[in-house]
């Protein structure tokens, strides 16, 4: 009778799900801004239950103005963080701040430039012709590459204060947004099509939206970050080509102001660049990042004066959890 239990108690064992036979990991993911699509493959994958497969209990922590949630990263009170882009892990080197890079969801960064249409803006450079709405964070980064390797001025630039009404009243200027948000905003606001130029196809070949965490946790944690990074990138791949309502039922949760239509507008525009999936993404799966493409973006913004030489942006992130073809099952057969 005893090995008769016992034979037993390993069949159920056995027969239990891997969520349920390993023990479930209890995570924070903290967002560099309030919820939207754009962070729809983290929302889905809490949503559908892929991270609970995995593993792991997963927290999604919003941001928004006036928060920092970098700061929470570094103090051990999250363990994942959502950054902009690659400037900031390289910042993160210089500063010697002991933080990570282990995956670029976004391939392309959705900074654009908006122009009227009807003006004569047909490519890039034509932008040189009008006056220019850009942040304070704008010309710290992508503006010094633009006039490095493209020959705008400052002179053409007028501060932008993330209102759009100074653009919609001049024909003769273009204004910084972002692709899933701004255009959205100015045809429905000002009811006209904007020329859209996104600065990632001409060049600014940063990444964006990559999951940041401590090296401490790499180094005695890696199994669980294999597991957070696999199930967010197959979150990623369900929320574009799967059935994404539970998901967008959550960002609207955390973000009442966001609408149905903003949100499908977000998603159409992510698919039509290719923002997610795209480039190196579609053979080593979403997520992927390379050597070639992190050289690529810190030689340019070295020229441009934007990050030092003697940074060793090598130090700013790691390969060990992508490239690993990871959810390329999900996409829709051709």
């Amino acid at each position: 009778m005893v090995i008769a239990r016992t034979l037993f108690a390993v069949a159920a064992l056995l027969a239990l799900s891997p969520a349920q036979a390993q023990q479930v990991d209890k995570v924070t993911f903290a967002t560099n801004w309030v919820a939207q699509a754009e962070h729809g493959g983290f929302y889905q994958a809490v949503a559908d239950g892929t991270y609970r497969k995995y593993g792991l209990e997963v927290t999604i922590l919003p941001g928004g103005p006036n928060v920092n949630h970098r700061l929470q990263l570094l103090a051990g009170r999250i363990e994942f963080y959502m950054s902009a882009n690659s400037l900031q892990a390289f910042d993160a080197v210089e500063r010697n701040i002991p933080t990570l890079a282990i995956a670029a969801m976004f391939q392309k960064d959705p900074q654009v430039l908006l122009a009227h249409p009807g003006q004569g803006i047909e490519k890039f450079e034509d932008l040189k012709k009008l006056t220019l709405f850009v942040s304070k964070e704008g010309m710290a980064s992508y503006f010094q590459w633009m006039k490095r390797d493209f020959g705008f001025n400052e002179n053409q630039v007028k501060p932008y204060t993330f209102n759009p009404q100074p653009f919609i009243a001049d024909k003769r200027s273009a204004m910084q947004g972002y692709l899933t948000s701004e255009p959205y905003a100015i045809e429905t606001q000002a009811k006209f099509k904007p020329k859209i130029f996104l600065i990632a196809d001409e060049g600014f070949d940063s990444y964006s939206t990559l999951i940041e965490t401590r090296r401490e946790i790499v180094e005695k944690k890696a199994a669980m970050v294999q597991r957070f990074v696999d199930a967010s990138i197959i979150g990623w791949a369900n929320y574009l080509y799967g059935d994404n309502k539970a998901a967008n039922a959550r960002i609207k949760r955390d973000n009442p102001e966001m609408t149905d239509a903003a949100i499908a507008y977000s998603i159409a525009k992510m698919k039509e660049y290719g923002i997610v999936d795209s480039g190196d993404a579609q053979k080593l799966g979403i997520g992927a990042m390379t050597d070639a493409r992190m050289k690529s973006f810190f030689d340019k913004m070295v020229r441009a004066g934007v990050v030092k030489s003697g940074v060793d942006y090598r130090k700013s992130y790691t390969l060990q959890f992508v490239n690993k073809g990871v959810g390329n099952d999900l996409r829709p057969k051709k």
